[in-house]
């Protein structure tokens, strides 16, 4: 009996497991990307999406899959690592649902999603409820070419659309590790008053943007000081990155964080166990992530 799955990222299965072995999951198989566990479903930062009420179902046709889905609910996502003909087929017979590129600022899809896969020819895999608002957790864009320096302000509007919300007009943002400029670029797109926080400077397009505010310095020598929002891309060990952020909580002179936990070598799963455990906050691996997890913290 399948109790749970999880999906990573593509090349991401093994820090998913690792992961998944650390809270005592089984996985009793593999199907694709898909993790197959018999145990009850847990959050899992590594997943782009945990399906949380799987259900096997015998269908000895592509008619008699596709009617156990309409059955259940209107829309469906399929994730196919197998039979992907018949997959096909079964899916022409349900409600189209398409992976729509957001366009940011833009709320996460609303309307509720299951997802389903093949097994086996006449075996499916159905859960009517999954963790991720999107096909397969994928979360796509329409994408600006022309004004970010740098294609890491993809990962910044996917984290706040995470999230749930994002800076307002003269809010307070500090951007820790700003250069290029790609956060900071965001957050002043979005009316956000910004200091960049960086021993480099940012691209000159960025920095003439109304709003900005450059401070060459170093991010881990910094007081904590007022702010609403506290970003941060930097390339440091975990360790290091979690003492920055307790430091700022401790200070209490922050309302929200947003910050990329990033893995030099091996996935350092102490440190992201404790950001996860920080009151208030979550570890996710967002679809625009590489070897890194994003934490998301804010205070009530």
């Amino acid at each position: 009996m399948i109790g749970s799955a999880y999906l990573a990222a593509e090349d991401f299965e093994t820090p998913l497991a690792e992961e998944l072995v650390r809270r005592g999951v089984t996985i009793s198989d593999w199907h694709g990307r898909l993790a197959l566990s018999p145990d009850k479903p847990v959050h899992a930062a590594w997943a782009l999406d945990v399906w949380t009420d799987p259900r096997e179902i015998e269908v000895p046709s592509v008619k008699a899959a596709a009617d156990a889905l309409r059955a259940m609910q209107r829309n469906w996502a399929a994730y196919g690592a197998g039979h992907h003909r018949r997959m096909a087929l079964i899916g022409e017979r349900l409600p189209p649902v398409k992976a729509r590129a957001l366009g940011f600022p833009e709320a996460a899809p609303a309307s509720h999603l299951g997802a389903w896969t093949l097994l086996a020819a006449d075996r499916m895999l159905a859960s009517p409820a999954k963790s991720s608002p999107f096909v397969n957790g994928e979360c796509h864009f329409i994408e600006d070419h022309i004004g970010p320096p740098s294609r890491a302000y993809l990962k910044l509007w996917e984290a706040l659309v995470r999230f749930g919300r994002w800076p307002g007009a003269g809010e307070r943002c500090l951007d820790l590790g700003a250069s290029p400029g790609g956060w900071t670029w965001v957050l002043a797109g979005l009316g956000a008053d910004v200091t960049a926080v960086d021993k480099a400077p940012l691209v000159a397009s960025v920095a003439a943007m109304p709003g900005v505010t450059e401070r060459l310095d170093s991010a881990f020598g910094m007081a904590p000081e007022p702010v609403d929002w506290l970003f941060s891309d930097i390339i440091a060990y975990p360790d290091r990155l979690l003492a920055l952020v307790r430091r700022w909580i401790d200070a209490g002179v922050v309302r929200h964080i947003v910050c990329t936990i990033k893995f030099q070598g091996a996935t350092d799963h102490d440190s992201a166990e404790a950001f996860a455990a920080i009151p208030g906050g979550q570890v996710v691996h967002l679809f625009h992530n590489k070897h890194e997890l994003t934490f998301l913290w804010g205070a009530c």
